[in-house]
């Protein structure tokens, strides 16, 4: 279970978003970033360059893509609903600005970006109202790009953790994650075309590094007792996989990218 799962509806989904205020620091220290392949497809299905362009980064969390977009040159603002995560953002990112304010009603002025990001965020969202909002802030022509870092399920250690936190956790959270990067999901209305792009990259880390990013996402945060144990067993477990303590994560980067209808 190394990515967040999309939330439920109701006040469910307003509670685990809310959990990560009160551990913004271990999410900034141990969250997986995203690859320059990422960035590479952003511009070419936008249609140009990060470079110059007006970028809004939605639920920018401790602005982990907020930093590739600024230095792909990018002129970034970020939206945070919480304020833990809005804080520490503060702390890693004090040159870019960061409005507190929700994906279903961006606190943005109409037809002010060429571009709209959702980094492993827009499953917070109502798309009911987070789809017509984006596109009111979206200049005509202008982009909705969603992504998340999804389980590499063919990888078997990850496999056999995704399903030691199902019975754990008693949901599957791989299936909801690859559901919540569906086009489908993204707008159940269809109004938006996406074009879909999948990444694949990994990162060493170490054994502490990998729990403690396990450790951040809001399952655990909610049930800090069953969370423990879950830790303490998984520890155990990947000791065996990677005795010397170092551990490699494999994540498909799974990009949805629409764009706004240009001026009729």
């Amino acid at each position: 279970m190394t990515t967040t799962p999309p939330a439920p509806r109701g006040g469910d989904r307003v509670a685990r978003a809310r959990s990560f205020d009160a551990a913004a620091a271990q999410y900034a220290a141990h969250r997986p970033s995203y690859p320059p392949a990422l960035l590479d497809a952003v511009e070419e299905l936008s249609g140009r360059p990060l470079a110059g362009s007006r970028a809004v980064d939605v639920g920018a969390g401790t602005g982990i893509a907020t930093a590739l977009l600024h230095a792909r040159g990018a002129e970034v603002l970020a939206v945070e609903p919480g304020g833990g995560m809005a804080a520490q953002f503060r702390r890693s990112l004090p040159g870019v600005p960061v409005v507190r304010g929700s994906g279903d009603a961006l606190p943005l002025a109409t037809g002010t970006a060429d571009l709209v990001t959702y980094a492993q965020s827009w499953h917070w969202t109502d798309p009911a109202r987070s789809v017509p909002e984006a596109l009111r802030v979206l200049r005509p022509g202008g982009a909705l790009a969603l992504w998340w870092n999804t389980d590499a399920l063919d990888v078997p250690w990850t496999a056999a953790a995704g399903e030691r936190a199902r019975r754990h956790f008693g949901v599957d959270s791989a299936a909801e994650r690859r559901g919540a990067a569906a086009g489908g999901v993204a707008d159940p209305s269809g109004r938006l075309a996406f074009a879909r792009r999948e990444v694949r990259w990994s990162r060493r880390v170490s054994l502490d590094g990998h729990l403690a990013n396990l450790g951040s996402h809001s399952a655990l945060l909610l049930l800090p007792d069953r969370g423990a144990a879950f830790l303490a067993e998984e520890r155990r477990h990947l000791l065996e996989v990677f005795p010397d303590g170092v551990v490699e994560e494999t994540y498909d980067t799974v990009l949805l990218l629409a764009k706004a209808p240009p001026v009729a």
